[in-house]
């Protein structure tokens, strides 16, 4: 049994697509909306942990520190290394963040004004290649970095992953019985292709479908 030196508070995670490292937090307002919310209703916002572990060593990494008005998002496993989302409050700032896995360092790579999205319900980094998205209840799906898109889609689509120059979405039916849809769009949003199954994230990248061959 491994000991990592870290507050019982704070959950372990695996991060989709690699079976190397783990996402450790805590969620002391909850998820980054649930932080948004209590900011615009007046209360202070003390940061969240973000830890990285590395997995079988159990060696611990702070990519950025905690800062007073500072929230952390999620993290997306992106060409070997590891990105992440931070929102400061205060300062209305969007950072898109990168952990380099080799050498340690944080570097950002891009930096938006807050008022640039609507607001921070299911605002997400993925890869790859990295992009920025947020998906409301409104029957939207919006791209906000490193391009700007939007286009509609159904009510329980929800998005997946990238591959390349398409976009893959689940959706889910009960009609009467419970089945999911793999839905696949081009960058703008076209519908390409539907089939039925869902496809998981190994730990190790592939992608595994279910209840479809080709």
């Amino acid at each position: 049994m491994i000991s990592i030196g870290l507050d019982p508070k704070i959950t372990l995670e695996p991060i989709s697509g690699t079976g190397a490292w783990y996402q450790a937090t805590d969620y002391v307002h909850g998820d980054l909306y649930e932080a948004e919310e209590l900011y615009q209703d007046g209360h202070s916002i003390d940061c969240n942990s973000l830890y990285f572990i590395h997995f079988p060593d159990g060696t611990i990494y702070e990519p950025a520190p905690k800062k007073k008005g500072r929230y952390f998002g999620n993290t997306a496993y992106v060409d070997g290394n590891l990105a992440f989302l931070m929102v400061d409050f205060t300062e209305d700032r969007i950072s898109v963040m990168e952990f380099d896995t080799v050498s340690g360092e944080t570097q950002v790579l891009a930096e938006l004004s807050r008022k640039d999205v609507k607001d921070c319900y299911n605002l997400m980094v993925h890869g790859s290649p990295l992009f920025l998205t947020r998906q409301a209840n409104d029957g939207k799906f919006q791209i906000i970095w490193p391009w700007k898109a939007e286009f509609p889609i159904e009510r329980t689509e929800t998005f997946d992953f990238r591959d390349g120059d398409k976009l893959y979405f689940a959706a889910w039916y009960e009609d009467p019985d419970y089945r999911e849809d793999v839905i696949v769009r081009s960058l703008d949003g076209e519908l390409m292709d539907r089939y039925p199954g869902t496809i998981y994230t190994m730990p190790n990248g592939e992608r595994w479908k279910i209840g479809y061959t080709e």
